[in-house]
């Protein structure tokens, strides 16, 4: 894609990669230059991997070519049109779907893999999108940009949120058994911030509408 577009002289790219691009042991927040600095969390080595050949293309390609291609680096996204298969899905849309099943079950608790300690950033999808065309906008360069909320929390407190939302009143049973991924991922967004962007959805009300979403869905 990013040679194909090349060849078509498209006046601008913005390649998207994720925050498991920085190394697992990366200092938090995790700046930008961060890339590159350390062992990537082995769970997911891979898909950095590519992502990171990704960010790198395109800034071989600005500095051969002259072409206008970014790179921007969302944060964990979550909203509307998730994956809410338990099989494939990502945390949010996982923890959604368990606590609305428990509850329609009337389960006295709901199993949330890993110690419920690791720490989260989220970010509600149209805020993404949002940002993204902020971007294309205002932004020409070849380092990559952070996008986030600037603020984490911990799966326990999200898992919580979750079941509030949903209305599940039962417990919550963390398997310590399943992996909790790395300790913490936390973007540093002041360089975002300083392009005149900032998130307007609270994590709260993202997962209302999330969670609307998706009774509507299975309705």
């Amino acid at each position: 894609m990013i040679e194909a577009s090349r060849r078509a002289g498209v006046k601008k790219l913005l390649f998207l990669g994720s925050s498991c691009i920085y190394p697992r042991e990366a200092p938090q927040p995790m700046r930008e230059d961060a890339l590159l600095t350390g062992p990537l969390e082995p769970t997911n080595e891979w898909y950095a991997v590519a992502k990171i050949a990704g960010i790198e293309l395109c800034r071989a390609y600005r500095r051969q070519y002259g072409c206008d291609f970014i790179s921007a680096m969302p944060t964990n996204l979550y909203g509307p049109e998730d994956n809410f298969d338990l099989a494939s899905s990502h945390v949010v849309p996982a923890l959604i779907a368990k606590a609305h099943q428990a509850k329609v079950a009337g389960a006295p608790e709901m199993a949330v893999w890993g110690s419920g300690r690791p720490r989260r950033e989220f970010l509600y999808v149209d805020d993404c999108a949002d940002a993204l065309v902020h971007l294309m906008k205002v932004y020409s360069d070849e380092t990559h940009i952070n996008i986030g909320t600037g603020e984490d929390v911990t799966i326990d407190v999200l898992a919580r949120t979750v079941c509030d939302v949903v209305g599940f009143r039962g417990a919550i049973r963390y398997d310590p058994t399943m992996p909790d991924g790395a300790p913490r991922k936390l973007l540093d967004v002041s360089r975002l911030r300083a392009l005149g962007w900032r998130p307007a959805t609270p994590l709260r009300d993202g997962l209302v509408r999330a969670y609307d979403f998706y009774r509507q869905r299975i309705s």
